[in-house]
């Protein structure tokens, strides 16, 4: 990096170096920006998160030019990361690059080897096979478990679904739905139960809400439904229909607090029957 106070004609022109150079600048301790050299990896953590849901919407919205902003948003988190790590002589971004370039090559042997993989499903198979075995090599004296690797960090209805999958594949699941229905029916009796108690304990009602919800991502998985896409969906749809209740009621002068639950519910049916 050149000394002295940054200039754009300082940059260098190629897209990816630039971008790096920019990151390098921001966080310069003499003529960086403040609020970026006060960040650490726990600071941006969520941003990060943040910035890879805001991809998905606009992916949702067949957003194309959207996609592509969001995209450069999610890459400058990554870059961001590769930056503080470098500081502290942990890694760099081309530590980054040619790690995960590595592991495709090596989690691909039927591209860029002479492994025979018929289709998808073989593909996922040797895929998790070779997750396990990196796993491993990874920490030899400990036993590996089939549901290792499933970060905890996930969203919880994304995670119950990885740690359903992990165990299907070593025979722990049901063969068809009707025991996942039954399921169901029988977390939802046990959480009515603690509902109806003469004194509900907050503490096991969250524990059997979380069961039924955990059954509930056990059935979309099960009929190949994303759960995280199918509540996404719904809560659009609800928002989309609160809205016509809201202009509904703004048409007579009125705002939701000002109205009965059957008003709203009335026009709650309407747009239903719109969208």
């Amino acid at each position: 990096m050149p000394t002295g106070r940054p200039s754009v004609e300082s940059l260098p022109k190629e897209p990816l170096a630039r971008l790096l150079a920019v990151m390098a600048w921001l966080r310069d301790r003499q003529h960086g920006c403040p609020w970026d050299i006060d960040q650490t990896f726990r600071t941006i953590s969520p941003y990060t998160i943040e910035e890879a849901y805001e991809v998905a919407d606009a992916i949702e919205r067949d957003d194309m030019l959207a996609l592509k902003e969001e995209l450069g948003d999610l890459l400058l988190q990554v870059v961001y990361h590769a930056q503080m790590a470098s500081e502290v002589k942990a890694f760099s971004f081309d530590d980054v690059a040619t790690a995960i370039a590595d592991k495709m090559v090596d989690r691909h042997p039927h591209v860029f080897g002479d492994l025979e993989i018929a289709d998808a499903d073989g593909q996922t198979v040797s895929w998790e096979a070779r997750k396990a075995a990196e796993r491993a090599k990874k920490a030899p004296s400990e036993p590996v478990g089939a549901l290792d690797g499933v970060a905890r960090a996930l969203p919880a209805l994304l995670r119950a679904e990885k740690l359903q999958k992990r165990a299907a594949r070593v025979g722990f699941d049901w063969k068809s739905i009707g025991p996942v229905l039954d399921k169901i029916e029988e977390e939802l009796n046990e959480l009515r139960a603690e509902l109806y108690a003469r004194q509900p304990d907050p503490a096991r009602i969250t524990d059997e809400l979380g069961d039924v919800l955990f059954a509930v991502a056990n059935l979309a998985r099960h009929r190949k439904v994303d759960p995280e896409a199918a509540l996404r969906s719904t809560n659009d749809k609800f928002e989309r229909r609160f809205r016509y209740v809201e202009k509904r009621l703004a048409e007579q002068g009125r705002k939701p607090a000002e109205a009965t639950l059957e008003e709203m519910e009335a026009f709650w049916q309407e747009a239903k029957t719109r969208a």
